[in-house]
């Protein structure tokens, strides 16, 4: 699946006609025609314009040029500004077709404008046209500077378009083996090493993810690949990431009802936001070691599919009782997290769709976080909060441990009560986790039930942008500033 550029973007040249939208807080209103001039003032004033944050109003210009009017947020209690980039995305859906500049406040970042632009353009479907080119011809475009269309907010938006479109595929378009291809296709033209193991070589170093494949005749996948930065040395910081990707999940022979299954094709999302993260991470040339492993497989009913209360030895070695055929994430991710955790990384990430609990607590908008060491989560929760994409931890409470018990094998893949089942599902994955490894674990809804401005309805990777600057705290670095000119953009 190839990168998609941005067409909602436009680089400046003095022959175009761009026209221009004003970013106005209430508070700012009084200066309002010294902006745009009395005439659109008083216009904007009669259309009922109060700048109320998301509020946008088309005025006559001094020249009967239109001009725009869009309200946003006033500043914080401490008079910051309050950072919103998804309130810009409004523009890319609302504004009539043309090139378009934004006159902002001084403290609203440029890059959350030119971002939140990009994610509201984003558009998803298989008709004919429908996402290419010549569809972003009558659309709205930003008009940017040759420096930003190669800065960090475009780079953020390449990654989260690439997310979203393959949680968005079809899961007949996106099975096991064309999941592992569309990660050999990001990663490789960005200088990493992949490998996709299936087969024998699968069933042997990845038991449980082959046990969960088995009901399948689309055979399950193993990406694995490895990347180094030009400026990191053979002791950088090594970032471990592993992804769900389960690219359809019909719960097996604990099967979901009908209503449960319609969005399973975005049981891939885990993988899909690390697939993301790891683009991001090579496109601005972190100075660090980076090793990303997704699991790619699919969860079927046949003859051959794992069943309630079979027992598998994992490659970690202890045995796992399937509890529920339908609790398969995290089976498909226990085998990889031990795997990750044998190069001892200075942070293992985990990105999954994992459980309904995370989103019966959280929400669709809150990933949950679950960290086994207290200063690395509170940089994760801190890194959120500054780029307005926040996460909320949940303990890894020891007192539920006891809940998996198994009375045949060493753990089963379900809590014995019906209760917490975000935070056993933690778990579960810590006990193939070594205990002196520093580990986050986020489980994601990955998905929009209903479009707002910037995030139109289907997949999505919330966490994203906090994870990237997360990755920077974590070690020690402003990623925002890393960037390598020398390497092609996918």
């Amino acid at each position: 699946m190839p990168i998609r550029e941005p067409e909602c973007l436009s680089v400046s040249t003095s022959r175009k006609t761009v026209w221009t939208v004003h970013a106005v807080r209430a508070s700012e209103r009084v200066t309002l025609a010294a902006r745009v001039g009395e005439k659109a003032a008083t216009f904007a004033q009669q259309c009922g314009f109060v700048a109320r944050p998301g509020q946008l109003v088309l005025v006559p210009g001094e020249t009967d040029t239109p001009v725009a009017l869009l309200g946003i947020a006033e500043k914080t209690a401490d008079g910051q500004p309050a950072r919103d980039p998804f309130g810009f995305g409004l523009l890319a859906r609302d504004l009539p077709a043309g090139n378009w500049s934004v006159n902002a406040p001084d403290d609203i970042a440029r890059d959350d404008i030119i971002l939140g632009f990009c994610l509201g353009a984003y558009r998803y479907s298989l008709k004919e046209g429908a996402s290419g080119a010549e569809a972003g011809k009558n659309r709205p475009r930003l008009v940017v500077s040759r420096a930003e269309r190669e800065g960090l907010a475009v780079d953020m938006a390449r990654s989260i378009w690439l997310a979203r479109d393959l949680i968005n595929a079809p899961a007949n378009l996106m099975g096991p083996s064309e999941l592992a291809r569309a990660a050999r296709a990001v990663l490789a033209p960005l200088g990493a090493q992949v490998e996709t193991i299936k087969g024998a070589a699968l069933e042997k170093g990845y038991p449980l993810i082959a046990h969960v494949g088995m009901g399948s005749e689309r055979g399950p996948r193993v990406v694995v690949a490895r990347w180094q930065g030009s400026k990191a040395g053979r002791n950088a910081p090594l970032l471990s990431l592993v992804g769900k990707g389960v690219c359809f999940d019909s719960g097996g022979y604990d099967l979901k009802p009908s209503s449960a299954m319609l969005r399973m094709k975005k049981d891939m999302g885990g993988a899909a936001s690390v697939l993301a993260l790891a683009r991001l991470v090579m496109a601005r040339d972190l100075p660090i070691r980076l090793e990303v492993r997704l699991g790619c497989v699919e969860n079927s009913v046949s003859g051959r599919a794992m069943r309630p209360l079979d027992v598998v030895t994992s490659r970690a070695g202890l045995t796992v009782e399937i509890g529920n055929t339908d609790a398969e994430g995290r089976l498909v991710l226990c085998d990889l997290l031990h795997e990750a955790g044998e190069a001892s990384p200075d942070l293992l990430l985990d990105v999954a769709t994992l459980t309904g609990a995370a989103r019966v607590a959280l929400g669709p908008d809150l990933p949950a976080l679950f960290c086994n060491d207290d200063a690395t989560a509170a940089l994760f929760e801190q890194a959120g909060r500054q780029q307005a994409d926040p996460l909320w931890r949940l303990p890894l409470w020891p007192g539920y441990a006891d809940w998996m018990r198994s009375s045949v094998a060493d753990i089963s893949n379900v809590s014995s009560r019906p209760m917490a089942g975000a935070i056993t599902a933690g778990l579960f994955l810590e006990r193939f986790v070594k205990p002196d490894q520093r580990w986050v674990h986020i489980d994601s809804y990955a998905w929009n039930d209903f479009s707002r401005p910037g995030r139109p309805e289907g997949g999505d990777s919330p966490g994203i942008r906090g994870f990237f600057a997360a990755v920077g705290a974590v070690f020690g670095f402003e990623s925002s500033a890393c960037h390598a000119s020398a390497i092609k953009k996918s």
